[in-house]
């Protein structure tokens, strides 16, 4: 592989991420708990899983590095995973969580930029002091639209900063590591969190264990996980400070457009305000490339 590939496994990444984030949320409406949703997202990693193994030959590292980058990788992204599908969707709107999450990549950049001494040009600043500045415009309720209620901005934080160290670790973890290998310990971390989301189920509640619950959000869900696979991939080749915002920031432009247009929900004037900063704040972190 050439390194120019990091550019089409991002491109794809950003495709399947946009999309999964403006459906996550039916089958939870649909009367499946996000804690379900976790568990049949933790399932659906298997199938990228599978085709990792393949490429490997089953020869995953086990060395204690490893374990150590793999466990952490894994359980930063499983442990966001399992916030945001069973709490932060679960208590807000989508159309502002993901935004919110999306600027994960200001985390992945500063530590990326302090540990690995990847270089990030005045542009790239620029874009990181918009995204701070939109995150509280973001959170923002009015009034008249009723009690305000910030529990989903905790934990839409909570994933903003698991996120944005997972993907700092991820490209650390490629200089040893081989992608398949990581992607793996993101299967098992992620299969083993399940048995806690499980536990938090409450299973007294009438569950739809119809087509439109468990097997639609498997579908949904694996959009995820084949995002999942390929971003380790695009860390491989390219940049974290490159690769991240692209992924993490550039998907969300499609989750809004068509979050908007299913929801029909059009927001205020302040955080309208906030979602244009985020998403100018988006394409300036995906577009610098400066060495």
């Amino acid at each position: 592989m050439k390194k120019k590939h990091w550019l089409i496994y991002a491109l794809i990444t950003t495709f399947f991420w946009g999309i999964w984030g403006a459906f996550s949320e039916i089958p939870e409406k649909n009367g499946f708990p996000g804690t379900l949703i976790y568990v049949v997202w933790s399932l659906s990693m298997l199938i990228p899983a599978f085709y990792a193994l393949k490429q490997i030959n089953r020869k995953v590292q086990t060395d204690k590095k490893s374990i150590f980058y793999g466990l952490l990788i894994g359980f930063t992204g499983a442990g966001g995973q399992l916030a945001l599908l069973s709490k932060a969707i679960v208590t807000g709107p989508a159309y502002l969580i993901f935004p919110i999450i999306s600027l994960s990549p200001v985390v992945t950049i500063i530590l990326s930029t302090v540990f690995l001494k990847e270089k990030a040009s005045l542009k790239g600043w620029i874009g990181i002091f918009l995204a701070l500045i939109a995150i509280p415009l973001l959170s923002y309720q009015a009034p008249e639209d009723g009690p305000s209620n910030y529990t989903w901005l905790i934990y839409a934080l909570l994933v903003f900063f698991a996120w944005g160290i997972q993907a700092f670790f991820m490209r650390k973890a490629n200089e040893t590591m081989t992608a398949e290998s990581i992607f793996i310990y993101m299967t098992i971390t992620g299969l083993i969190l399940a048995v806690v989301a499980l536990f938090m189920t409450d299973f007294s509640k009438d569950i739809n264990w119809g087509i439109n619950g468990p097997v639609l959000a498997f579908f949904i869900q694996l959009l995820n996980s084949i995002g999942a696979l390929t971003i380790v991939y695009a860390f491989r080749y390219g940049k974290a400070i490159i690769v991240s915002p692209l992924t993490n920031a550039v998907a969300p432009v499609i989750t809004i457009i068509i979050s908007l247009i299913l929801y029909k929900v059009f927001p205020n004037t302040i955080v309208l305000s906030g979602m244009i900063l985020a998403l100018i704040s988006m394409l300036i972190l995906s577009f610098d490339s400066e060495d």
